[in-house]
């Protein structure tokens, strides 16, 4: 929440700058389409949380353009695979907050969040000390994600 308020403090928009960095790795961009884009989300819930968002900043799902629509859920098929491959989750949590009433650290760039989830994954650390305990970093995670897209798939992405 600290990184959203300060970006949102400078006026910028993650889901705007980052993409156009060219700093893919650094910037935990696993993987670029047309139109959108799959990253991992820097403050995880859990290891292998990342967000599926356009290119184009735009606030409502309904304001999408169809190509984009499409490109979210292809992006969403194709990385609940890997993320079946590299972590073998028990379910997930998949969904957008749109607008500031509904939680949306970036209101203004929809975003779909895709969590792993597992049977206990919760404990008292969060309720606690309001801190969440991950077994790996952010580099491991990206690292197990990507290599577990397939090189076909990594190949069709951009083409999709």
């Amino acid at each position: 929440m600290e990184y959203i308020q300060r970006a949102a403090k400078s006026g910028g928009c993650i889901f705007c700058e980052k993409p156009r960095e060219k700093r893919d790795r650094s910037n935990l961009i696993l993987a670029r389409g047309r139109f959108c884009f799959v990253m991992l989300n820097a403050y995880p819930y859990n290891s292998g949380h990342l967000m599926i968002a356009p290119y184009r900043h735009v606030g409502q799902p309904a304001l999408l353009r169809e190509a984009e629509f499409v490109e979210i859920f292809r992006l969403l098929r194709t990385f609940l695979i890997a993320l079946d491959k590299a972590y073998s989750p028990s379910g997930y949590n998949i969904g957008m907050n749109v607008g500031r009433a509904s939680g949306a650290g970036i209101p203004g760039h929809i975003h779909l969040h895709v969590v792993p989830r597992w049977t206990g994954d919760t404990n008292f650390m969060p309720v606690i000390s309001d801190t969440k305990v991950l077994p790996e970093t952010l580099d491991q995670t990206y690292e197990k994600i990507y290599l577990a897209l397939d090189d076909a798939v990594k190949s069709r992405l951009v083409n999709e």
